[in-house]
Protein backbone atom coordinates (compact mmCIF):
# COMPACT_ATOMS: atom_id res chain seq x y z
CA UNK A 1 0.00 0.00 0.00
CA UNK A 2 1.43 3.36 -1.04
CA UNK A 3 2.45 5.61 1.82
CA UNK A 4 1.08 9.15 1.82
CA UNK A 5 3.37 11.52 3.71
CA UNK A 6 1.87 12.72 6.98
CA UNK A 7 1.95 16.48 7.40
CA UNK A 8 3.16 18.13 10.62
CA UNK A 9 0.25 19.06 12.90
CA UNK A 10 1.69 21.44 15.49
CA UNK A 11 -1.85 22.42 16.55
CA UNK A 12 -2.29 18.90 17.97
CA UNK A 13 0.62 19.48 20.32
CA UNK A 14 -0.82 22.88 21.31
CA UNK A 15 -4.18 21.28 22.14
CA UNK A 16 -2.43 18.51 24.14
CA UNK A 17 -0.39 21.10 26.05
CA UNK A 18 -3.52 23.14 26.85
CA UNK A 19 -5.52 20.12 28.04
CA UNK A 20 -2.61 18.83 30.16
CA UNK A 21 -2.14 22.24 31.74
CA UNK A 22 -5.86 22.76 32.36
CA UNK A 23 -6.49 19.31 33.87
CA UNK A 24 -3.19 19.00 35.70
CA UNK A 25 -2.22 15.72 33.99
CA UNK A 26 0.79 14.57 31.99
CA UNK A 27 1.08 15.74 28.34
CA UNK A 28 2.00 12.20 27.22
CA UNK A 29 -1.26 10.87 28.68
CA UNK A 30 -3.23 13.35 26.56
CA UNK A 31 -1.28 12.42 23.41
CA UNK A 32 -1.81 8.71 24.12
CA UNK A 33 -5.55 9.39 24.39
CA UNK A 34 -5.42 11.14 20.99
CA UNK A 35 -3.54 8.20 19.48
CA UNK A 36 -6.20 5.78 20.74
CA UNK A 37 -8.94 7.99 19.25
CA UNK A 38 -7.18 8.03 15.85
CA UNK A 39 -6.70 4.25 16.04
CA UNK A 40 -10.41 3.82 16.71
CA UNK A 41 -11.31 6.00 13.73
CA UNK A 42 -8.79 4.07 11.58
CA UNK A 43 -10.33 0.74 12.51
CA UNK A 44 -13.78 2.11 11.71
CA UNK A 45 -12.54 3.03 8.21
CA UNK A 46 -10.35 0.01 7.38
CA UNK A 47 -12.10 -2.68 9.42
CA UNK A 48 -12.14 -3.55 13.12
CA UNK A 49 -10.48 -6.89 12.43
CA UNK A 50 -7.18 -5.19 11.53
CA UNK A 51 -4.46 -4.27 14.03
CA UNK A 52 -4.24 -0.57 13.22
CA UNK A 53 -2.04 1.68 15.34
CA UNK A 54 -1.48 5.44 15.39
CA UNK A 55 1.51 7.43 16.55
CA UNK A 56 1.79 11.18 17.07
CA UNK A 57 5.33 12.53 16.83
CA UNK A 58 6.04 14.26 20.14
CA UNK A 59 8.11 17.00 18.45
CA UNK A 60 6.28 17.79 15.20
CA UNK A 61 2.75 16.60 15.89
CA UNK A 62 2.90 14.41 12.76
CA UNK A 63 0.25 11.63 12.73
CA UNK A 64 1.44 8.24 11.48
CA UNK A 65 -1.14 5.51 10.85
CA UNK A 66 -0.14 1.92 10.02
CA UNK A 67 -1.45 -1.62 9.91
CA UNK A 68 0.58 -4.17 11.91
CA UNK A 69 0.89 -7.82 10.83
CA UNK A 70 2.52 -10.31 13.19
CA UNK A 71 4.87 -13.01 11.84
CA UNK A 72 3.79 -16.41 13.25
CA UNK A 73 4.39 -20.11 12.60
CA UNK A 74 0.67 -20.90 12.36
CA UNK A 75 -1.98 -18.34 11.44
CA UNK A 76 -4.94 -18.05 13.80
CA UNK A 77 -6.22 -14.66 12.59
CA UNK A 78 -5.68 -13.89 8.91
CA UNK A 79 -6.36 -10.16 9.38
CA UNK A 80 -3.50 -9.63 11.83
CA UNK A 81 -1.11 -12.56 11.21
CA UNK A 82 0.94 -14.12 8.37
CA UNK A 83 3.27 -17.09 8.26
CA UNK A 84 7.03 -16.66 8.00
CA UNK A 85 6.92 -18.19 4.50
CA UNK A 86 4.46 -15.51 3.28
CA UNK A 87 6.43 -12.66 4.82
CA UNK A 88 9.91 -13.68 3.56
CA UNK A 89 8.91 -12.56 0.05
CA UNK A 90 8.45 -8.97 1.29
CA UNK A 91 11.01 -8.99 4.12
CA UNK A 92 13.80 -11.57 3.68
CA UNK A 93 15.27 -11.01 7.17
CA UNK A 94 11.95 -11.48 9.01
CA UNK A 95 11.72 -13.90 11.96
CA UNK A 96 8.78 -15.26 13.95
CA UNK A 97 7.59 -12.59 16.38
CA UNK A 98 8.39 -9.65 14.08
CA UNK A 99 5.74 -7.23 12.85
CA UNK A 100 5.25 -6.01 9.28
CA UNK A 101 4.35 -2.33 9.40
CA UNK A 102 2.10 -1.32 6.51
CA UNK A 103 1.70 2.52 6.46
CA UNK A 104 -1.78 3.94 5.81
CA UNK A 105 -2.81 7.37 4.47
CA UNK A 106 -3.84 9.96 7.08
CA UNK A 107 -7.55 9.86 7.85
CA UNK A 108 -9.84 12.59 6.70
CA UNK A 109 -12.09 12.56 9.75
CA UNK A 110 -15.77 12.50 8.92
CA UNK A 111 -18.32 13.97 11.36
CA UNK A 112 -19.07 10.63 13.06
CA UNK A 113 -15.39 9.60 13.22
CA UNK A 114 -14.47 12.99 14.65
CA UNK A 115 -17.21 12.71 17.28
CA UNK A 116 -16.03 9.20 18.24
CA UNK A 117 -12.46 10.41 18.50
CA UNK A 118 -13.54 13.30 20.68
CA UNK A 119 -15.42 10.95 23.03
CA UNK A 120 -12.37 8.69 23.36
CA UNK A 121 -10.10 11.64 24.09
CA UNK A 122 -12.52 13.12 26.65
CA UNK A 123 -12.89 9.73 28.39
CA UNK A 124 -9.15 9.05 28.47
CA UNK A 125 -8.40 12.53 29.77
CA UNK A 126 -11.11 12.09 32.44
CA UNK A 127 -9.60 8.73 33.48
CA UNK A 128 -6.13 10.29 33.70
CA UNK A 129 -7.54 13.18 35.74
CA UNK A 130 -9.24 10.74 38.15
CA UNK A 131 -6.01 8.80 38.60
CA UNK A 132 -4.18 12.06 39.31
CA UNK A 133 -6.83 12.97 41.91
CA UNK A 134 -6.51 9.56 43.59
CA UNK A 135 -2.70 9.74 43.69
CA UNK A 136 -2.86 13.26 45.12
CA UNK A 137 -5.44 12.60 47.86
CA UNK A 138 -4.73 8.98 48.92
CA UNK A 139 -1.84 10.23 51.07
CA UNK A 140 -3.95 13.01 52.59
CA UNK A 141 -6.23 10.71 54.61
CA UNK A 142 -6.20 12.05 58.17
CA UNK A 143 -5.90 15.71 57.16
CA UNK A 144 -8.38 18.56 57.47
CA UNK A 145 -9.36 20.04 54.13
CA UNK A 146 -11.14 23.30 53.21
CA UNK A 147 -13.51 23.62 50.28
CA UNK A 148 -16.61 25.24 48.85
CA UNK A 149 -20.03 23.60 48.70
CA UNK A 150 -20.66 22.80 45.04
CA UNK A 151 -24.12 21.33 45.46
CA UNK A 152 -26.34 19.50 47.95
CA UNK A 153 -28.00 16.23 46.89
CA UNK A 154 -30.53 14.53 49.23
CA UNK A 155 -28.75 15.99 52.24
CA UNK A 156 -25.30 14.89 51.04
CA UNK A 157 -22.89 17.75 50.42
CA UNK A 158 -20.58 17.75 47.37
CA UNK A 159 -17.50 19.80 48.22
CA UNK A 160 -15.13 21.38 45.68
CA UNK A 161 -11.60 21.04 47.10
CA UNK A 162 -10.05 22.95 44.19
CA UNK A 163 -8.45 20.06 42.29
CA UNK A 164 -11.05 17.43 43.18
CA UNK A 165 -14.58 16.87 44.44
CA UNK A 166 -15.32 15.24 47.79
CA UNK A 167 -18.44 13.81 49.41
CA UNK A 168 -19.63 14.89 52.85
CA UNK A 169 -22.43 12.42 53.54
CA UNK A 170 -25.50 13.37 55.54
CA UNK A 171 -24.55 11.03 58.42
CA UNK A 172 -21.09 12.67 58.61
CA UNK A 173 -22.64 16.11 59.17
CA UNK A 174 -23.18 17.52 62.65
CA UNK A 175 -26.91 17.23 63.53
CA UNK A 176 -29.02 20.26 62.53
CA UNK A 177 -26.14 21.55 60.39
CA UNK A 178 -27.08 22.88 56.95
CA UNK A 179 -24.98 24.06 54.01
CA UNK A 180 -25.86 26.02 50.89
CA UNK A 181 -24.09 26.21 47.54
CA UNK A 182 -21.05 28.48 47.84
CA UNK A 183 -20.62 28.02 51.62
CA UNK A 184 -17.09 27.42 52.85
CA UNK A 185 -16.71 24.09 54.68
CA UNK A 186 -13.92 22.52 56.73
CA UNK A 187 -13.89 18.74 57.18
CA UNK A 188 -11.72 15.71 57.91
CA UNK A 189 -10.61 13.40 55.06
CA UNK A 190 -11.27 9.94 56.51
CA UNK A 191 -11.15 7.79 53.37
CA UNK A 192 -10.07 7.91 49.72
CA UNK A 193 -10.82 4.91 47.56
CA UNK A 194 -11.07 3.88 43.92
CA UNK A 195 -14.61 3.16 42.78
CA UNK A 196 -16.04 2.28 39.33
CA UNK A 197 -17.09 5.90 38.77
CA UNK A 198 -13.65 7.17 39.79
CA UNK A 199 -11.85 7.98 43.03
CA UNK A 200 -14.12 9.02 45.88
CA UNK A 201 -12.90 11.33 48.66
CA UNK A 202 -14.98 11.00 51.81
CA UNK A 203 -15.19 13.82 54.36
CA UNK A 204 -16.50 13.91 57.92
CA UNK A 205 -17.34 16.57 60.48
CA UNK A 206 -18.47 14.06 63.14
CA UNK A 207 -15.26 11.99 63.35
CA UNK A 208 -13.51 12.25 66.76
CA UNK A 209 -10.17 12.93 65.04
CA UNK A 210 -11.72 16.01 63.34
CA UNK A 211 -12.00 17.65 66.74
CA UNK A 212 -8.45 16.57 67.66
CA UNK A 213 -7.13 18.12 64.42
CA UNK A 214 -9.01 21.35 65.11
CA UNK A 215 -7.34 21.59 68.52
CA UNK A 216 -3.95 20.98 66.85
CA UNK A 217 -4.65 23.99 64.60
CA UNK A 218 -5.69 26.22 67.52
CA UNK A 219 -3.13 25.09 70.14
CA UNK A 220 0.53 25.53 69.07
CA UNK A 221 1.72 23.25 71.91
CA UNK A 222 -0.23 20.33 70.38
CA UNK A 223 1.17 21.04 66.92
CA UNK A 224 4.70 21.17 68.40
CA UNK A 225 4.19 17.87 70.27
CA UNK A 226 4.54 19.37 73.76
CA UNK A 227 0.92 18.45 74.52
CA UNK A 228 -0.45 15.12 73.27
CA UNK A 229 -4.11 14.30 72.67
CA UNK A 230 -4.46 10.79 74.13
CA UNK A 231 -8.16 10.10 73.58
CA UNK A 232 -11.30 11.72 72.14
CA UNK A 233 -14.99 10.86 72.53
CA UNK A 234 -17.79 12.77 70.80
CA UNK A 235 -21.54 13.01 70.72
CA UNK A 236 -21.47 15.25 67.59
CA UNK A 237 -23.17 18.62 67.98
CA UNK A 238 -23.93 18.04 71.65
CA UNK A 239 -20.94 17.18 73.84
CA UNK A 240 -17.40 15.85 73.69
CA UNK A 241 -14.54 14.85 75.97
CA UNK A 242 -10.86 15.13 75.10
CA UNK A 243 -8.00 13.75 77.23
CA UNK A 244 -4.67 15.58 77.03
CA UNK A 245 -1.19 14.98 78.42
CA UNK A 246 1.70 17.43 78.73
CA UNK A 247 5.27 16.24 78.08
CA UNK A 248 6.54 19.42 79.77
CA UNK A 249 5.85 19.57 83.52
CA UNK A 250 5.80 23.38 83.42
CA UNK A 251 2.84 23.48 81.00
CA UNK A 252 -0.72 22.75 82.12
CA UNK A 253 -2.29 20.79 79.23
CA UNK A 254 -5.88 21.66 80.16
CA UNK A 255 -5.13 25.37 80.53
CA UNK A 256 -3.22 25.48 77.24
CA UNK A 257 -6.16 23.91 75.38
CA UNK A 258 -8.68 26.25 77.00
CA UNK A 259 -6.60 29.34 76.17
CA UNK A 260 -6.79 32.88 77.49
CA UNK A 261 -10.41 33.50 78.56
CA UNK A 262 -11.32 30.30 76.70
CA UNK A 263 -10.30 31.69 73.30
CA UNK A 264 -8.79 28.47 71.95
CA UNK A 265 -11.55 26.09 72.98
CA UNK A 266 -14.21 28.59 71.85
CA UNK A 267 -12.73 28.61 68.34
CA UNK A 268 -13.20 24.82 68.19
CA UNK A 269 -16.67 25.02 69.75
CA UNK A 270 -17.72 27.59 67.10
CA UNK A 271 -16.54 25.29 64.28
CA UNK A 272 -18.48 22.37 65.82
CA UNK A 273 -21.77 24.25 66.05
CA UNK A 274 -21.64 24.89 69.80
CA UNK A 275 -20.61 21.38 70.89
CA UNK A 276 -19.71 21.49 74.60
CA UNK A 277 -16.18 20.19 75.18
CA UNK A 278 -14.79 18.80 78.46
CA UNK A 279 -10.99 18.95 78.43
CA UNK A 280 -9.55 16.54 80.99
CA UNK A 281 -6.11 15.49 82.16
CA UNK A 282 -5.06 12.05 80.93
CA UNK A 283 -3.52 9.70 83.50
CA UNK A 284 -1.76 6.33 83.12
CA UNK A 285 -3.61 5.26 86.28
CA UNK A 286 -6.96 3.84 85.14
CA UNK A 287 -8.87 4.84 88.29
CA UNK A 288 -7.60 8.45 88.14
CA UNK A 289 -8.36 8.66 84.41
CA UNK A 290 -11.93 7.38 84.92
CA UNK A 291 -12.50 9.84 87.78
CA UNK A 292 -11.24 12.68 85.56
CA UNK A 293 -13.36 11.43 82.65
CA UNK A 294 -16.58 11.59 84.69
CA UNK A 295 -16.05 15.29 85.43
CA UNK A 296 -17.86 17.46 86.39
CA UNK A 297 -19.31 14.76 88.71
CA UNK A 298 -17.49 13.97 91.97
CA UNK A 299 -16.41 10.38 92.68
CA UNK A 300 -15.93 8.92 96.17
CA UNK A 301 -14.77 5.38 95.35
CA UNK A 302 -13.53 3.31 92.41
CA UNK A 303 -13.35 -0.51 92.14
CA UNK A 304 -11.58 -2.08 89.13
CA UNK A 305 -12.25 -5.48 87.61
CA UNK A 306 -9.38 -5.77 85.12
CA UNK A 307 -10.31 -9.23 83.81
CA UNK A 308 -13.82 -8.12 82.84
CA UNK A 309 -12.65 -4.67 81.69
CA UNK A 310 -15.21 -3.06 84.01
CA UNK A 311 -14.89 -0.34 86.61
CA UNK A 312 -17.37 0.40 89.37
CA UNK A 313 -17.70 4.03 90.42
CA UNK A 314 -19.42 5.20 93.60
CA UNK A 315 -20.73 8.79 93.69
CA UNK A 316 -22.62 10.79 96.35
CA UNK A 317 -26.40 10.44 96.04
CA UNK A 318 -26.81 14.05 94.86
CA UNK A 319 -24.17 13.54 92.10
CA UNK A 320 -25.81 10.54 90.39
CA UNK A 321 -27.72 12.47 87.72
CA UNK A 322 -24.65 14.61 86.97
CA UNK A 323 -22.40 11.53 86.65
CA UNK A 324 -24.81 9.73 84.34
CA UNK A 325 -25.69 12.86 82.35
CA UNK A 326 -28.69 13.56 80.17
CA UNK A 327 -29.77 10.28 78.52
CA UNK A 328 -26.58 8.68 79.88
CA UNK A 329 -24.38 10.98 77.83
CA UNK A 330 -21.70 11.76 80.44
CA UNK A 331 -21.02 8.16 81.46
CA UNK A 332 -21.20 6.97 77.83
CA UNK A 333 -18.58 9.50 76.69
CA UNK A 334 -16.38 8.72 79.71
CA UNK A 335 -16.61 5.02 78.83
CA UNK A 336 -15.63 5.69 75.18
CA UNK A 337 -12.79 7.93 76.31
CA UNK A 338 -11.29 5.49 78.82
CA UNK A 339 -12.16 2.24 76.94
CA UNK A 340 -13.63 0.82 80.17
CA UNK A 341 -17.20 -0.24 80.94
CA UNK A 342 -18.32 2.02 83.77
CA UNK A 343 -20.99 1.06 86.33
CA UNK A 344 -22.21 3.94 88.51
CA UNK A 345 -23.62 3.41 92.00
CA UNK A 346 -24.71 5.88 94.65
CA UNK A 347 -23.22 5.65 98.12
CA UNK A 348 -26.59 4.38 99.39
CA UNK A 349 -26.76 1.64 96.72
CA UNK A 350 -23.17 0.61 97.38
CA UNK A 351 -23.79 0.47 101.14
CA UNK A 352 -26.91 -1.62 100.59
CA UNK A 353 -25.06 -4.02 98.29
CA UNK A 354 -22.14 -4.32 100.74
CA UNK A 355 -24.60 -5.14 103.52
CA UNK A 356 -26.26 -7.81 101.37
CA UNK A 357 -22.87 -9.33 100.43
CA UNK A 358 -21.83 -9.34 104.10
CA UNK A 359 -25.06 -11.07 105.10
CA UNK A 360 -24.94 -13.73 102.34
CA UNK A 361 -21.26 -14.57 102.98
CA UNK A 362 -21.85 -14.76 106.74
CA UNK A 363 -24.74 -17.19 106.19
CA UNK A 364 -22.55 -19.31 103.90
CA UNK A 365 -19.87 -19.65 106.60
CA UNK A 366 -22.48 -20.34 109.33
CA UNK A 367 -23.91 -23.24 107.29
CA UNK A 368 -20.67 -24.63 105.80
CA UNK A 369 -18.47 -24.41 108.92
CA UNK A 370 -21.20 -24.85 111.56
CA UNK A 371 -20.12 -21.70 113.45
CA UNK A 372 -22.02 -18.90 115.14
CA UNK A 373 -22.63 -15.52 113.51
CA UNK A 374 -19.82 -13.79 115.45
CA UNK A 375 -17.12 -16.04 113.92
CA UNK A 376 -18.76 -15.83 110.50
CA UNK A 377 -18.84 -12.01 110.69
CA UNK A 378 -15.19 -11.88 111.70
CA UNK A 379 -14.18 -14.04 108.71
CA UNK A 380 -16.14 -11.84 106.27
CA UNK A 381 -14.77 -8.64 107.85
CA UNK A 382 -11.21 -9.96 107.34
CA UNK A 383 -11.92 -10.44 103.61
CA UNK A 384 -12.66 -14.17 103.37
CA UNK A 385 -15.22 -14.75 100.62
CA UNK A 386 -15.25 -18.54 100.11
CA UNK A 387 -14.89 -21.81 102.02
CA UNK A 388 -11.90 -22.67 99.78
CA UNK A 389 -10.02 -19.63 101.09
CA UNK A 390 -10.58 -20.71 104.70
CA UNK A 391 -9.49 -24.29 103.89
CA UNK A 392 -6.25 -23.53 102.07
CA UNK A 393 -4.80 -20.19 103.27
CA UNK A 394 -1.84 -20.42 105.69
CA UNK A 395 -3.23 -21.19 109.19
CA UNK A 396 -1.50 -18.10 110.65
CA UNK A 397 -3.69 -15.85 108.42
CA UNK A 398 -6.73 -17.12 110.34
CA UNK A 399 -4.99 -17.25 113.73
CA UNK A 400 -4.01 -13.56 113.36
CA UNK A 401 -7.70 -12.51 113.37
CA UNK A 402 -8.50 -10.76 116.65
CA UNK A 403 -10.12 -13.22 119.09
CA UNK A 404 -8.83 -16.30 117.20
CA UNK A 405 -5.84 -18.51 118.05
CA UNK A 406 -4.05 -21.47 116.43
CA UNK A 407 -6.57 -23.99 117.79
CA UNK A 408 -9.51 -22.04 116.32
CA UNK A 409 -7.68 -21.67 113.01
CA UNK A 410 -6.94 -25.41 112.85
CA UNK A 411 -10.53 -26.33 113.71
CA UNK A 412 -11.97 -23.93 111.08
CA UNK A 413 -9.66 -25.31 108.39
CA UNK A 414 -10.54 -28.90 109.30
CA UNK A 415 -14.27 -28.11 109.06
CA UNK A 416 -13.76 -26.27 105.77
CA UNK A 417 -11.84 -29.16 104.22
CA UNK A 418 -14.40 -31.70 105.43
CA UNK A 419 -17.19 -29.59 103.96
CA UNK A 420 -15.41 -29.36 100.59
CA UNK A 421 -14.68 -33.11 100.59
CA UNK A 422 -18.34 -33.95 101.27
CA UNK A 423 -19.42 -31.47 98.62
CA UNK A 424 -17.05 -33.04 96.08
CA UNK A 425 -18.45 -36.50 96.92
CA UNK A 426 -21.99 -35.25 96.29
CA UNK A 427 -20.95 -33.70 92.99
CA UNK A 428 -19.04 -36.86 92.01
CA UNK A 429 -22.14 -38.98 92.61
CA UNK A 430 -24.24 -36.51 90.60
CA UNK A 431 -21.66 -36.72 87.82
CA UNK A 432 -21.87 -40.51 87.75
CA UNK A 433 -25.68 -40.42 87.78
CA UNK A 434 -25.57 -38.10 84.77
CA UNK A 435 -23.34 -40.55 82.87
CA UNK A 436 -20.27 -38.30 82.70
CA UNK A 437 -17.31 -40.60 81.90
CA UNK A 438 -14.64 -41.38 84.52
CA UNK A 439 -11.99 -40.28 81.97
CA UNK A 440 -13.42 -36.76 82.23
CA UNK A 441 -12.93 -36.81 86.01
CA UNK A 442 -9.27 -37.74 85.49
CA UNK A 443 -8.50 -34.50 83.62
CA UNK A 444 -6.49 -32.10 85.74
CA UNK A 445 -8.24 -28.77 86.30
CA UNK A 446 -11.84 -30.06 86.22
CA UNK A 447 -13.41 -30.04 89.67
CA UNK A 448 -16.45 -32.29 90.41
CA UNK A 449 -18.76 -29.24 90.38
CA UNK A 450 -17.48 -28.38 86.88
CA UNK A 451 -18.14 -31.93 85.68
CA UNK A 452 -21.76 -31.60 86.85
CA UNK A 453 -22.15 -28.35 84.87
CA UNK A 454 -20.68 -30.04 81.78
CA UNK A 455 -22.96 -33.07 82.21
CA UNK A 456 -25.93 -30.73 82.49
CA UNK A 457 -25.01 -29.39 79.02
CA UNK A 458 -24.72 -32.90 77.55
CA UNK A 459 -20.90 -32.97 77.55
CA UNK A 460 -20.21 -36.42 78.96
CA UNK A 461 -17.23 -37.88 77.07
CA UNK A 462 -13.69 -36.83 76.16
CA UNK A 463 -14.83 -36.44 72.54
CA UNK A 464 -17.66 -34.11 73.61
CA UNK A 465 -15.19 -32.01 75.58
CA UNK A 466 -12.56 -32.10 72.83
CA UNK A 467 -15.08 -30.67 70.34
CA UNK A 468 -15.42 -27.47 72.41
CA UNK A 469 -13.41 -24.27 71.97
CA UNK A 470 -11.82 -22.56 74.97
CA UNK A 471 -14.34 -19.72 75.10
CA UNK A 472 -17.25 -22.21 74.89
CA UNK A 473 -15.90 -24.09 77.93
CA UNK A 474 -15.60 -20.82 79.87
CA UNK A 475 -19.19 -19.88 78.92
CA UNK A 476 -20.44 -23.19 80.38
CA UNK A 477 -18.38 -23.10 83.58
CA UNK A 478 -18.54 -19.34 84.18
CA UNK A 479 -15.89 -16.70 83.51
CA UNK A 480 -14.51 -16.93 87.05
CA UNK A 481 -14.00 -20.72 86.87
CA UNK A 482 -10.78 -20.65 84.84
CA UNK A 483 -8.63 -18.53 82.54
CA UNK A 484 -8.56 -18.94 78.76
CA UNK A 485 -5.15 -20.67 78.93
CA UNK A 486 -6.44 -23.12 81.54
CA UNK A 487 -9.55 -23.83 79.43
CA UNK A 488 -7.38 -24.51 76.35
CA UNK A 489 -5.15 -26.84 78.42
CA UNK A 490 -8.22 -28.84 79.57
CA UNK A 491 -9.48 -29.18 75.99
CA UNK A 492 -6.05 -30.30 74.70
CA UNK A 493 -5.95 -32.92 77.48
CA UNK A 494 -9.36 -34.17 76.32
CA UNK A 495 -8.08 -34.41 72.72
CA UNK A 496 -4.88 -36.25 73.65
CA UNK A 497 -6.37 -39.71 72.90
CA UNK A 498 -7.14 -38.59 69.32
CA UNK A 499 -3.44 -38.30 68.57
CA UNK A 500 -2.60 -41.57 70.34
CA UNK A 501 -5.20 -43.41 68.22
CA UNK A 502 -3.78 -41.90 65.06
CA UNK A 503 -0.25 -43.26 65.64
Amino acid sequence: MERIAALPRPELLQVADAVARDKGIDRDEVLEAMEQAIQKAGRSKYGHEHDIRAHIDRKTGEIQLARYIEVVEEVENEATQQTLKQVLKKKPDAVVGDFLVDPLPPIDFGRIAAQTAKQVIVQKVRDAERQRQFNEYKDRVGEISNGLVKRVEFGNVIVDLGRAEALLRRDELIPRETFRTGDRVRAYIYDVRQEPRGPQIFLSRTHPIFMAKLFAQEVPEIYDGIIEIKAVARDPGSRAKIAVLSHDSSIDPVGACVGMRGSRVQAVVAELQGEKIDIIQWSPDVATFVVNGLAPAEVTKVVLDEEAGRIEVVVPDDQLSLAIGRRGQNVRLASQLTQWNIDILTEAEESERRTEEFRSRSNMFIQALDVDDVIAHLLVTEGFSSVEEVAYVPAEDIADIEGFDENVAEELQTRARNFLAEQDERYDQMRKDMGVADEMAAIEGLAPSMLVKLGDKGIKTLDDLGDLAGDELIDILGKDAMTEDEANAVIMAARAHWFEEGK
